[in-house]
């Protein structure tokens, strides 16, 4: 397959006729370029929030239910450039009021088929903890595709090497992000790219680029698409399959054969993902010893 993974940047919107042909615009593009998955990134859902105005970006808690309450018409649109140009696409994550006590971080995957499952995010950052209170929502899924099995592990969550082995069996993990600095970038295609070497399967990271000045929330950004692999036979020696360059908004193409995922697992130069389970027993044999 062809992945098409972006660096997006945040804009202000008069209507919800600009976000459509917005959308509808990257998403030809990438179509266009023969993708056949299309991963956009963490939070980039909030610029429907200046649909409400400038008072109600601005601030923390309005801002998210501005957004929530354009998630269904959001989601179908995607339903429907999905559809029309026969991708699957990963929808940027917004705060949505689900269910829970409080907003979750949700992602939403669509197929060209009509049909749509979502991924919440599992471990919250500081900011969101401290000063959002976005909370944790569904647990991890895993996603059965006519392009092959993908899970979804939302910018943070890549950093945690036990959520990416839950999705051990998948083909392609999809990592949106959304990163103030360079370091939170770079946390995140770390983690990305270990996860990858880790379980032996592709990560694909998208991220927002730029600034957008009305929102507290997601106003200095950073970041690019990439995608990664386990740096093992058919893969690049570097484990990095494409690479963008950082903060030019745009979509990085990269060419996946899953065949070649199965054959690394099986008879890879290494097997990290086989020789996981021995890691217990070998922790249990650390001790300390004194050199003093």
């Amino acid at each position: 397959m062809k992945i098409a993974t972006s660096a997006y940047p945040l804009d202000w919107l008069d209507s919800w006729s600009q976000y459509e042909d917005k959308i509808a615009a990257w998403v030809a593009e990438a179509a266009g370029q023969g993708a056949d998955l299309l991963v956009f990134p963490e939070y980039a859902a909030m610029e429907l929030s200046t649909l409400a105005g400038k008072e109600v970006a601005a601030d923390l808690e309005r801002s998210i239910h501005a957004v929530s309450e354009w998630m269904e018409e959001a989601n179908a649109l995607h339903v429907k450039l999905a559809a029309e140009h026969r991708v699957h696409i990963l929808g940027a994550s917004a705060p949505v009021m689900a269910g829970f006590p409080r907003p979750v971080n949700r992602a939403q995957l669509f197929t060209p088929q009509g049909l749509s499952g979502h991924q919440d995010k599992q471990i919250m950052t500081r900011f969101e903890r401290e000063d959002w209170d976005i909370e944790p929502g569904d647990g991890l899924r895993l996603f059965e595709t006519s392009l092959g099995k993908i899970g979804v592990l939302i910018c943070y969550d890549s950093e945690f090497p036990l959520l990416g082995r839950a999705l051990s069996e998948a083909d392609v993990v999809l990592v949106p992000s959304c990163t103030e600095g360079l370091a939170g970038y770079s946390r995140v295609r770390i983690g990305a790219m270990a996860r990858a070497l880790e379980n032996q399967y592709v990560t694909a990271m998208s991220s927002i680029v730029g600034t957008a000045d009305w929102s507290e929330a997601v106003d200095i950004n950073t970041g690019a698409g990439g995608i990664f692999a386990p740096p093992d036979h058919g893969f690049p020696d570097t484990g990095v399959i494409a690479q963008g360059e950082l903060n030019v908004p745009g979509w990085t193409y990269g060419d996946v054969n899953l065949e070649q995922i199965d054959k690394v697992r099986a008879d890879g130069g290494v097997l990290n993902r086989l020789h996981w389970q021995e890691q217990p027993a070998r922790i249990k044999m650390t001790s300390n010893i004194s050199l003093v």
